[in-house]
């Protein structure tokens, strides 16, 4: 699994005054679709927490290329596409899923940290998984 495709549908309430969407809320279905692809791996983010380790975003960035409406179906991809040794970096594609229009990317660098915020390695078998998965040894600098 090189990326996960999280899809969801534009609810009245995630568009503003304008009628399109919030742009907040991208950053909203960046996190689903990281959420999704950490459970489609076996590691759903409540396993990380019973462990106590937390993923805070130490860094979030979204380009905004088209704008999306009530109702419509969208498509947000994400891949992991560099891990470090108490990092990762996740980038996103929003698409229309019926017309493929790319609509916004963006990335959010996480650290892992212990239950006290202390940064921390990041878990071998997360690692592990993660760079057979996505593939990355192939895609992006692995430390």
């Amino acid at each position: 699994m090189i990326y996960f495709d999280y899809r969801y549908r534009v609810l009245y309430a995630d568009t503003d005054q304008m009628g399109i969407t919030y742009y907040a809320n991208y950053l909203k279905w960046f996190e689903a679709a990281r959420t999704e692809y950490f459970r489609a791996l076996g590691f759903p983010y409540t396993e990380c927490e019973k462990k106590e380790i937390y993923l805070p975003v130490a860094e979030a960035h979204a380009n905004y290329l088209a704008p999306s409406t009530y109702d419509d179906d969208i498509t947000v991809r994400a891949s992991v596409v560099e891990i470090g040794n108490s990092t990762l970096r996740f980038e996103y594609q929003v698409m229309n899923s019926k017309t493929q229009v790319l609509l916004a990317t963006g990335y959010t660098v996480h650290v892992f940290v212990n239950k006290t915020m202390k940064p921390c390695r990041v878990p071998a078998e997360i690692k592990a998984v993660v760079q057979e998965h996505a593939l990355l040894k192939k895609r992006c600098r692995c430390k």
